[in-house]
């Protein structure tokens, strides 16, 4: 089956053709270029079916065909993730008014945390507010950590079942994801995707107290505290620029307090969180990176795990090598990796399943 996989970023796409389960062909732009849905049906053979990446499913555990109605429903989440939620609404129509008569997949991040515990994904709010089960934890970056499990079994040649690790997902977007027999067993990113360690532009967990606080005091309304926690936080505010690792990482070795303070939060608050969701696991089989972070700055990967021996975690002589790889030193308490985030793969796998369904019926 030819699948043709459209990953919508906050501002580029992603996109792939992947056949019979191998990449044939991968391609990305920037979301402000004109026909680029188009473009991406254009450059390769006519399609099977498509496969769209959501970041935001509500409560739904598994990829849907798309229907009108499906895009009327992901269209009221968009305030929870306003990055992501609208770029793959706008990309899903373009490719079903370009083919209209191939089947159209949409694939949830948050479909790989909707079997969360209750404790994990139970918020301490009035039950008045939790009753309806929609204000909880939802998690993201589903799609990069169900590769990642499943890759990482491959690695170490065992099965995903009875595997127990941790899927930091570090790009732009940064969150921590305990997975126990190949499913989500907590994760950092919650009701939306600003929970959890600093990112590049978001601010990560903050004190709902001092939010509170500066929106009394600045005074600011929501929208504006809005743009600052999404588009002014994390490392661009900290440091300034874009909020890129490694300008960041330039800047503190020449000195820039600002930048030296930033890049000692973001790593701190990474490895906060690795820690944090290891105490829901019986044990740790693996630690897993995966993300544009994990891929390309390797020194920063090697900082945080350092930090990691109260886990028994030691890392091994610092490699400059693509490919997904064991990074841990022989004497590790467990293997850590590097896995390339292959999300169109995952994209592909999920929405082949959800048509071999649809003909089985």
């Amino acid at each position: 089956m030819r699948i043709l996989t459209l990953n919508p970023g906050s501002s580029s796409l992603k996109t792939a053709l992947v056949e019979d389960g191998a990449a044939v062909g991968w391609a990305a732009a920037s979301l402000s270029e004109a026909h680029l849905v188009s473009d991406a049906v254009r450059r390769w053979p006519r399609p099977d079916a498509v496969a769209v990446r959501f970041v935001h499913g509500g409560s739904r555990k598994a990829p849907a065909l798309v229907t009108e109605s499906l895009l009327c429903s992901l269209e009221r989440l968009v305030p929870l993730a306003p990055l992501h939620q609208p770029q793959s609404l706008s990309v899903t129509r373009a490719v079903r008014a370009l083919l209209p008569d191939v089947p159209v997949v949409a694939c949830f991040d948050t479909a790989f945390h909707a079997g969360l515990p209750d404790a994990a994904a139970h918020y301490p709010l009035p039950r008045t507010w939790t009753r309806q089960n929609r204000l909880r934890r939802y998690g993201f970056h589903g799609l990069s950590c169900g590769y990642a499990v499943r890759r990482t079994a491959e690695l170490l040649g065992c099965s995903e079942t009875g595997l127990q690790l941790i899927c930091a997902h570090v790009g732009a977007g940064v969150s921590v994801t305990a997975v126990r027999d190949g499913v989500s067993a907590d994760t950092s990113m919650g009701f939306t995707p600003l929970e959890g360690p600093a990112m590049a532009t978001r601010s990560g967990s903050i004190d709902p107290g001092l939010l509170l606080h500066v929106m009394k005091t600045a005074p600011m309304g929501p929208d504006e505290m809005a743009d600052a926690l999404y588009h002014r936080s994390g490392l661009a505010g900290m440091c300034g620029g874009t909020g890129d690792l490694g300008a960041a990482l330039t800047a503190a070795a020449a000195g820039d307090p600002d930048a030296t303070r930033g890049v000692a939060v973001y790593v701190h608050r990474l490895r906060r969180e690795i820690g944090a969701v290891a105490t829901s696991l019986d044990r740790l089989d693996a630690l897993v990176f995966t993300g544009g972070v994990a891929e390309y700055q390797p020194e920063a990967i090697a900082t945080v795990t350092a930090g990691l021996g109260v886990l028994g975690l030691r890392v091994g002589p610092l490699e400059r090598t693509d490919g997904d790889r064991v990074i841990s030193a022989p004497d590790s308490a467990a293997p850590v990796l590097v896995v390339r985030t292959r999300e169109e793969l995952e994209l592909a796998r999920t929405a082949g399943a959800v048509l071999a369904e649809r003909v089985a019926r």
